[in-house]
């Protein structure tokens, strides 16, 4: 496979990244992801949950591979609206306040506004604060500061802005020269990328799969159940392309694909993860096998809905999980090899 598919998914992945998508609010990430899929030629179809289903063709529909990546993110939402006019928010998935402080927003309200603001701690100058540096961050002690002329709740409610409204935050998304990917939400769609690029590469050479294969690409996977729902029948195994995590115990850096033996929803399959490495190696790709101590997948809630199904996780390397996240395309390509091994394409 050319290195070039993992450069184009990248591309798409910014352009992905681009667009605001907390879970519970993917309407315009759902349809881009159509879009896209479609114009490559393939069906890609709304599912009733929000998510779209794309068929890429194959031959063995009763030992079908549903392949599955999420486009939602993290978030939050107006949990309350101060008396001085900011923003109380509650998280959406596991959005941390540590991280999320000092980061610029966008507040979506009902009537089609969208407003700026920053999130900052609670009385945040530190020349005046003198507990600064002890205070805790969390989503009791730091607030959304509105762009906007804001002193009392009135003056926010006048806004537009309610209880509710959805708060997403900047991804600030680079591609170095190096050929590093830094980006608010990788997490998860860099994979949604990848998928892209894999169904480009089909396209380009004309490649039928031996089995039927999907992709599904969910979008309430941060809040735990994007994939219970939409297996197409004759699936025997599923795959989530998610991220795979780098840090300290693994061996798994950003320049290479993760697969994933056991998360904190037990092992998977010893099969498909047996096969995974062996596309790995028939590909000879740059590839690692880990255990994340803290992680949950689509094919979990897949499995835990209760298909009778295989499952397995891969994903390119991904640094600073759920924070201001670092891939590279390297990891990407290798994430690429993979999936061209597993399906024999």
């Amino acid at each position: 496979m050319d290195y070039s598919y993992a450069r184009y998914a990248a591309e798409k992945a910014a352009e992905l990244l681009a667009i605001d998508s907390p879970s519970g609010f993917t309407e315009s990430a759902a349809k881009w992801v159509l879009e896209a899929f479609g114009s490559l030629g393939f069906d890609a179809k709304l599912t009733q949950k929000g998510g779209v289903l794309i068929d890429l063709g194959g031959v063995d529909e009763n030992d079908g591979l549903l392949l599955e990546a999420h486009g939602d993110t993290l978030g939050a939402m107006v949990s309350d609206i101060k008396g001085n006019g900011r923003l109380k928010i509650t998280n959406l998935g596991g959005l941390n306040a540590n991280n999320a402080e000092a980061e610029n927003v966008r507040v979506y309200t009902r009537s089609g506004r969208v407003l700026e603001g920053t999130c900052q701690l609670a009385n945040a100058s530190v020349h005046v604060n003198k507990d600064y540096s002890s205070s805790a961050r969390t989503f009791d002690t730091v607030e959304i500061v509105l762009d906007e002329d804001v002193n009392s709740a009135d003056d926010t409610k006048a806004l537009g802005i309610r209880v509710g409204d959805m708060v997403c935050f900047e991804p600030r998304t680079r591609i170095t020269e190096s050929g590093y990917i830094k980006s608010r939400f990788l997490d998860d769609k860099l994979s949604v990328g990848i998928l892209l690029g894999f169904a480009k590469y089909l396209k380009d050479h004309d490649l039928t799969p031996a089995r039927r294969t999907w992709v599904h690409v969910t979008v309430y996977e941060e809040v735990g159940h994007g994939g219970s729902a939409s297996v197409p029948a004759g699936v025997t195994e599923a795959i989530s392309v998610d991220m795979g995590c780098v840090g300290d115990g693994l061996a798994c850096t950003e320049r290479m694909v993760s697969i994933c033996a056991k998360d904190s929803g037990g092992p998977y399959s010893y099969d498909v993860v047996g096969k995974l490495i062996a596309a790995a190696e028939a590909e000879e790709a740059n590839y690692a096998v880990d255990i994340y101590p803290m992680y949950g997948s689509d094919v979990e809630a897949t499995l835990r809905a209760g298909y009778d199904i295989r499952h397995g996780l891969i994903g390119a390397g991904v640094y600073a999980s759920h924070g201001y996240e670092r891939s590279h395309i390297d990891g990407v390509y290798q994430t690429l090899k993979v999936l061209k091994g597993y399906l024999g394409v």
